[in-house]
Protein backbone atom coordinates (compact mmCIF):
# COMPACT_ATOMS: atom_id res chain seq x y z
CA UNK A 1 0.00 0.00 0.00
CA UNK A 2 1.44 3.49 -0.86
CA UNK A 3 1.98 5.37 2.18
CA UNK A 4 -0.07 8.07 1.30
CA UNK A 5 -2.96 6.66 1.28
CA UNK A 6 -1.64 4.27 4.66
CA UNK A 7 -1.54 7.71 6.55
CA UNK A 8 -4.90 8.62 5.34
CA UNK A 9 -6.59 5.36 5.94
CA UNK A 10 -4.67 5.59 9.77
CA UNK A 11 -6.63 8.91 9.78
CA UNK A 12 -9.93 7.94 9.05
CA UNK A 13 -9.47 4.80 11.08
CA UNK A 14 -8.32 7.62 14.17
CA UNK A 15 -11.50 10.07 13.32
CA UNK A 16 -14.04 7.21 13.22
CA UNK A 17 -12.94 5.96 16.63
CA UNK A 18 -13.20 9.10 18.24
CA UNK A 19 -16.85 9.53 17.07
CA UNK A 20 -17.57 5.73 18.65
CA UNK A 21 -16.26 6.68 21.99
CA UNK A 22 -18.17 10.29 21.87
CA UNK A 23 -21.27 8.33 21.18
CA UNK A 24 -20.66 6.13 23.45
CA UNK A 25 -20.30 8.74 26.04
CA UNK A 26 -22.99 10.27 25.14
CA UNK A 27 -25.45 7.35 25.28
CA UNK A 28 -24.20 7.09 29.03
CA UNK A 29 -24.79 10.40 29.97
CA UNK A 30 -28.21 10.48 28.07
CA UNK A 31 -29.29 6.99 30.02
CA UNK A 32 -28.34 8.50 33.10
CA UNK A 33 -31.08 11.23 32.85
CA UNK A 34 -33.41 9.61 31.58
CA UNK A 35 -37.24 9.60 32.75
CA UNK A 36 -39.50 6.93 32.05
CA UNK A 37 -43.38 7.39 32.08
CA UNK A 38 -45.87 5.41 33.98
CA UNK A 39 -49.26 4.58 34.52
CA UNK A 40 -50.65 3.45 37.86
CA UNK A 41 -51.37 0.20 36.70
CA UNK A 42 -47.62 -0.34 35.07
CA UNK A 43 -46.68 1.16 38.87
CA UNK A 44 -48.50 -1.38 40.86
CA UNK A 45 -47.65 -4.49 39.00
CA UNK A 46 -44.66 -3.73 39.38
CA UNK A 47 -43.06 -2.29 36.00
CA UNK A 48 -41.87 0.87 37.48
CA UNK A 49 -38.63 0.64 39.08
CA UNK A 50 -37.88 1.13 42.90
CA UNK A 51 -35.79 4.83 44.19
CA UNK A 52 -35.12 5.95 40.11
CA UNK A 53 -36.26 9.14 39.09
CA UNK A 54 -39.59 8.40 37.03
CA UNK A 55 -42.54 10.19 36.05
CA UNK A 56 -46.18 9.11 37.00
CA UNK A 57 -49.66 10.16 35.91
CA UNK A 58 -53.48 9.79 36.07
CA UNK A 59 -56.63 11.41 37.36
CA UNK A 60 -56.27 12.55 41.14
CA UNK A 61 -58.80 10.27 42.61
CA UNK A 62 -61.94 12.23 44.39
CA UNK A 63 -61.78 12.75 47.85
CA UNK A 64 -58.01 12.06 48.27
CA UNK A 65 -56.53 14.97 48.95
CA UNK A 66 -55.11 14.99 51.97
CA UNK A 67 -53.14 17.97 53.35
CA UNK A 68 -51.43 19.07 56.24
CA UNK A 69 -52.11 21.52 59.16
CA UNK A 70 -48.57 22.39 59.86
CA UNK A 71 -46.64 22.21 56.88
CA UNK A 72 -46.59 22.34 52.62
CA UNK A 73 -47.25 18.20 52.45
CA UNK A 74 -49.62 17.19 50.76
CA UNK A 75 -50.87 13.59 50.35
CA UNK A 76 -53.19 12.37 47.13
CA UNK A 77 -53.78 9.07 44.59
CA UNK A 78 -53.43 9.04 41.39
CA UNK A 79 -55.42 6.71 39.11
CA UNK A 80 -55.88 5.51 35.83
CA UNK A 81 -59.37 3.58 36.65
CA UNK A 82 -57.65 0.41 37.19
CA UNK A 83 -54.98 0.80 39.94
CA UNK A 84 -54.33 3.45 42.28
CA UNK A 85 -51.07 5.23 43.20
CA UNK A 86 -50.41 7.10 46.47
CA UNK A 87 -48.05 9.97 46.72
CA UNK A 88 -46.63 12.27 48.68
CA UNK A 89 -45.78 15.71 47.39
CA UNK A 90 -44.23 18.80 50.16
CA UNK A 91 -44.22 21.93 48.39
CA UNK A 92 -46.50 24.55 45.97
CA UNK A 93 -49.44 22.64 44.20
CA UNK A 94 -50.15 24.20 40.77
CA UNK A 95 -53.44 26.57 40.73
CA UNK A 96 -54.95 24.09 38.78
CA UNK A 97 -54.64 21.23 41.10
CA UNK A 98 -57.74 19.32 41.98
CA UNK A 99 -59.52 15.99 42.70
CA UNK A 100 -60.50 14.55 39.42
CA UNK A 101 -58.46 16.38 37.21
CA UNK A 102 -55.71 15.11 35.47
CA UNK A 103 -51.84 14.74 36.82
CA UNK A 104 -48.21 14.15 36.06
CA UNK A 105 -46.07 13.81 38.69
CA UNK A 106 -41.95 13.61 38.85
CA UNK A 107 -40.15 11.94 41.78
CA UNK A 108 -39.07 8.33 43.43
CA UNK A 109 -41.07 5.29 43.96
CA UNK A 110 -40.50 3.63 47.23
CA UNK A 111 -40.19 0.59 48.55
CA UNK A 112 -43.53 1.00 50.45
CA UNK A 113 -45.31 1.55 47.02
CA UNK A 114 -45.78 5.16 47.94
CA UNK A 115 -44.86 7.73 45.07
CA UNK A 116 -42.49 10.58 46.46
CA UNK A 117 -43.18 13.45 44.28
CA UNK A 118 -40.47 15.77 43.90
CA UNK A 119 -42.87 17.80 41.06
CA UNK A 120 -46.02 17.78 40.65
CA UNK A 121 -47.36 18.96 36.84
CA UNK A 122 -51.19 19.84 36.57
CA UNK A 123 -52.90 20.16 32.97
CA UNK A 124 -53.25 23.61 32.21
CA UNK A 125 -56.67 24.32 31.05
CA UNK A 126 -60.37 22.73 30.65
CA UNK A 127 -59.44 20.83 27.82
CA UNK A 128 -56.15 19.89 27.49
CA UNK A 129 -54.53 16.01 29.30
CA UNK A 130 -50.95 15.14 28.85
CA UNK A 131 -50.50 13.09 26.15
CA UNK A 132 -48.81 10.39 28.60
CA UNK A 133 -52.22 10.61 30.98
CA UNK A 134 -54.43 10.63 27.92
CA UNK A 135 -53.06 7.24 26.33
CA UNK A 136 -52.78 5.88 29.50
CA UNK A 137 -56.36 6.10 30.16
CA UNK A 138 -57.51 4.63 26.73
CA UNK A 139 -55.31 1.57 26.85
CA UNK A 140 -57.36 1.20 30.66
CA UNK A 141 -60.77 2.03 28.92
CA UNK A 142 -59.82 -0.80 26.05
CA UNK A 143 -58.75 -3.44 28.83
CA UNK A 144 -61.58 -2.68 30.36
CA UNK A 145 -63.94 -3.36 27.25
CA UNK A 146 -62.41 -6.26 26.21
CA UNK A 147 -62.75 -8.01 29.55
CA UNK A 148 -66.13 -6.65 29.58
CA UNK A 149 -66.16 -8.59 26.03
CA UNK A 150 -64.69 -11.61 27.25
CA UNK A 151 -66.56 -11.97 30.18
CA UNK A 152 -70.40 -11.37 28.38
CA UNK A 153 -69.17 -14.14 25.98
CA UNK A 154 -68.24 -16.23 28.39
CA UNK A 155 -71.59 -16.08 30.03
CA UNK A 156 -73.10 -16.98 26.35
CA UNK A 157 -75.23 -13.90 26.47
Amino acid sequence: MHPVRKQRLMIVIFILLLVAVAAAFLGYALRENINLFYPPADIVAGKAPLDKKIRAGGMVQEGSIKRSEDSLKVQFVVTDFSAVVPVEYEGILPDLFAEGEGVVVSGNLGSDGVFYATQVLAKHDENYMPPEVSDALKKTEARAAAQAAAAKESTGT
